[in-house]
């Protein structure tokens, strides 16, 4: 599964932006699909996830309320709307594919840098 990511770019804090992540060369909507960030200097985090279904998301806690993942199957894509963006929001982001039986991600995007200025 090839994955890529796009949609980055600079933001001022209060405005948004929405990620999406392209998916080839696997069945699409068998994979759970995740987000990821990281930071300048931290650990790659975290940020939301869904399954192939929609009928499970997660999102972690700094960022549950202003984003909102979602997917089109039939476009093979996964999103990531980003609402209310702060200055700690700023981060490459990844996206991400685990089959429904996988206990990690096997499949990684390249990232996309997210910029979120003061």
């Amino acid at each position: 599964v090839q994955l890529q990511a796009s949609g980055g770019g600079l933001v001022q804090a209060g405005g948004s932006l929405r990620l999406s992540c392209a998916a080839s060369g696997g069945t699409f909507k068998s994979y759970t699909m995740g987000w990821f960030r990281q930071a300048p200097g931290k650990e790659r985090e975290f940020v939301a996830n869904i399954n192939w279904s929609e009928n499970t998301i997660y999102y972690a806690g700094p960022v549950k309320g202003r984003f909102t993942i979602s997917r089109d199957n039939a476009k093979n894509t996964v999103y990531l709307q980003m609402n209310s963006l702060k200055p700690e929001d700023t981060a490459v982001y990844y996206c991400a594919a685990k089959s429904s039986k996988g206990v990690s991600y096997a499949y990684w995007g390249q990232g996309t840098l997210v910029t979120v200025s003061s």
